[in-house]
């Protein structure tokens, strides 16, 4: 049976959805916005949970957790029902304002930032840069985290001219202290930085206490390619993975699965995972924990649950580059819209085997939607994501996935237009088999 989902809806959703997404914190209100349209309602970690069937989400930061008992606890399946989970991330490379980062140099006003995660350095070069992020400032009752979004032209990484090194072309190397630093304006005095971030969050300048703020490009994402069929944006690694899980647990719910579907967009994926919100944290297991307990199940419970689970853990994938097809695995060629990618590594840098794998293969069969398979030249070192990580720390079957990427990294990435609705319907089917 074919899935439902339309290719030029879902391609458009897309975009909308990391066009309005420039920070971790950003894609989670989306995502909350979009579950709560849809019957789901916050829960907070400080308070009890409703022990009644329902449908929930609940956002620490730059993740987000969303699950729905309905189905399986309402219909008697108890406690003990096992989950089936979908994990992506919402963290993307990207340039990061550093605590001190107002200065001048020869009569221009430039910010101090950091790179984060692995960023293909010279992508940043010479782009359109907006800021965006969290604010902590003073409130009535104590700390307040604000979000802002903006949306206008600010920064700019200025690329030495080819006339004042000519060796440039036969190998850029770009230092990330000195030659990353955007500047935003004129003149021999630092500029005011604290004070932007007051006017974007309403706040007075002696309010701003502390801040996550990143700068991402203004370019609007688009279709693009003689028959529109793929589509230029950033953050598709892994803002793609993150709507397409979105729109897959809002398709899947309605089918009332007998076992519990969840979604889970971890933060900072690109640098490790460890922190309060990442991967390697307690959240993904104490939810579910708490998911459970709720519902009026014992320890007993829990553990019953966690062995009768599935987690597909995805994270964009590598499409064979026309222009370097050397640097890929022959036999395991793999292209955009021509549906998800399995991947598999022996040594676990994925976390996929051979169960994990025949759940995700009749996931893609179920949705009528292709499937490839991912492996990296065994001359080459494989990347990692939140795969194995969240199968360590449940004890889960696990299977890693993505969607095909070319540039990867890149402030502006290219996916194929058709994968979106083939992404968001195998998702679908995984979390309500058949």
């Amino acid at each position: 049976m074919a899935h439902s989902f339309d290719t030029d809806t879902e391609a458009q959703g897309l975009i909308d959805f990391v066009d309005a997404s420039p920070t971790p914190f950003h894609a989670c209100e989306q995502a909350a916005a979009r579950l709560a349209a849809e019957g789901f309602t916050e829960v907070v970690e400080a308070e009890a949970w409703p022990s009644q069937p329902g449908r929930h989400y609940l956002v620490r930061g730059g993740s987000l957790i969303a699950w729905d008992t309905t189905g399986a606890h309402g219909a008697g399946a108890g406690p003990a029902a096992g989950f089936r989970v979908v994990g992506a991330h919402t963290d993307s490379p990207n340039l990061r304002i550093k605590p001190n980062p107002d200065h001048s140099r020869v009569g221009w006003q430039l910010l101090g930032v950091e790179p984060y995660g692995g960023l293909l350095l010279s992508s940043w070069l010479d782009r359109d840069l907006g800021l965006a992020g969290r604010v902590a400032v003073r409130g009535a009752n104590g700390v307040e985290s604000r979000i802002f979004h903006g949306r206008e032209a600010l920064l700019r990484v200025a690329q030495l001219a080819i006339h004042l090194d000519r060796s440039q072309n036969d190998g850029l190397t770009l230092n990330k202290q000195t030659h990353m630093e955007p500047l935003w304006g004129l003149g021999d005095e630092p500029g005011d930085f604290v004070g932007y971030l007051a006017e974007q969050v309403g706040v007075d300048r002696e309010d701003v206490l502390s801040w996550d703020v990143m700068t991402h490009p203004v370019q609007p994402s688009t279709r693009l390619g003689r028959s529109r069929e793929l589509i230029a944006a950033p953050r598709l690694d892994n803002l793609a993975t993150s709507y397409a899980g979105v729109r897959a647990l809002l398709d899947a719910v309605a089918t009332e699965p007998s076992h519990v579907p969840v979604l889970v967009l971890f933060d900072h994926e690109e640098i490790g995972s460890t922190s309060e919100r990442g991967a390697t944290s307690t959240l993904l297991p104490s939810v579910l924990e708490r998911i459970v307990t709720a519902g009026g199940g014992a320890r007993e419970d829990y553990w019953r649950a966690l062995a009768a689970t599935v987690i597909a853990s995805g994270d964009m994938g590598h499409a064979t580059h026309p222009n370097y097809s050397e640097r890929h695995e022959p036999l395991h060629q793999i292209s955009v819209n021509a549906g998800p990618v399995l991947k598999v590594n022996t040594n676990l840098r994925y976390a996929t085997d051979s169960v994990g794998a025949a759940a995700f293969r009749l996931a893609c069969e179920q949705a009528g939607v292709p499937m490839q398979t991912f492996v990296t030249r065994s001359d080459l070192p494989c990347g990692s994501t939140v795969g194995p990580v969240t199968s360590s720390l449940t004890g889960a079957t696990t299977v890693d996935f993505g969607a095909a990427l070319l540039s990867m990294h890149s402030t502006r990435e290219l996916m194929g237009a058709e994968d979106p609705a083939m992404y968001a319907g195998a998702l679908s089917a995984f979390l309500a088999p058949a």
